[in-house]
């Protein structure tokens, strides 16, 4: 990926504009990621979540391609703490039982342990509590990994109400730097939500960008522009949200998806074709 191919956090974090994401892949976790970052990606997302992330699969992934001569400094490298309520309880990264605290300190423990890293560039809350007072418990505890020099930036996920994203950005000591989210017409694509991330620097990454948008991928408008560009609607629809502004994580486990994932910034749509796109998410 090129210079221009990344976008500066509010932490001075190099971020990528586009992320391989690492959910529901299991033993091929390893391969996966080693393929992924062989073909140019260079951000990655994963979780301390047994459930749906294969954490430990990510690090020998990422472990291949360090020996393969990429440098730990041109990674950018995410991972999730999980309330204990989005756990398989057979399969628990941390005790449950412990405090709230205590469960942020273990979980940041096995990722390092896991990613074979002795820091991440960020660390997101994977969703927020029901309880405020939970919530701010657990980023205290993130923040206190941030003052150790443990991670480089915070960040939170799965927060569809403006009110607890107000809320815990006015009492954070910490501001978060990014917000993950489904992108999808259910919560009105976060439209309010994103006005708040664009005013206070915080980078909007979205996830199930494309399995929930078929109807956008199939328009009319959109197949014309791909056309028009001899390119996929997938790529079109991506290019769309980098330049306006959104971060979007990519699952795919097909090299040639990959490929053409990394090959969004060879082309720009024009103002009035970014309008045509953006009037179809409603």
């Amino acid at each position: 990926m090129k210079q221009s191919d990344f976008v500066l956090s509010a932490f001075d974090v190099r971020v990528p504009k586009i992320i391989y994401g690492t959910a529901w892949k299991a033993d091929r976790t390893a391969g996966l990621v080693e393929q992924a970052v062989s073909l140019g990606f260079r951000g990655v997302d994963t979780a301390c979540q047994p459930k749906h992330y294969h954490e430990p699969g990510v690090g020998q992934g990422l472990s291949a391609c360090y020996k393969a001569g990429l440098a730990r400094s041109e990674l950018y490298l995410q991972t999730k703490f999980t309330p204990a309520n989005g756990q398989d309880p057979k399969r628990m990264p941390y005790d449950p039982k412990a405090a709230l605290a205590e469960q942020v300190s273990q979980s940041f423990a096995a990722s390092l342990l896991n990613l074979q890293t002795d820091y991440l560039d960020a660390l997101i809350l994977h969703s927020p509590y029901s309880q405020e007072r939970q919530t701010i418990e657990v980023w205290q505890a993130m923040e206190l990994i941030i003052k150790q020099g443990g991670v480089r930036q915070l960040g939170i996920s799965n927060c569809y109400d403006l009110n607890v994203l107000e809320n815990l950005y006015r009492q954070a000591n910490v501001k978060p730097a990014i917000l993950q989210n489904r992108f999808y017409a259910t919560t009105h694509y976060d439209r309010e939500i994103r006005v708040f991330c664009q005013q206070h620097r915080i980078l909007y990454q979205s996830f199930w960008t494309l399995t929930a948008n078929p109807q956008v991928l199939d328009h009319v408008i959109v197949e014309g522009l791909a056309a028009s560009y001899e390119r996929t609607p997938e790529q079109v629809f991506f290019r769309y949200l980098t330049q306006i502004g959104i971060i979007p994580l990519t699952g795919t486990t097909q090299a040639s998806h990959m490929r053409e994932d990394l090959a969004l910034f060879d082309f720009e749509l024009t103002d009035e074709e970014c309008f045509a796109v953006g009037g179809l998410l409603v």
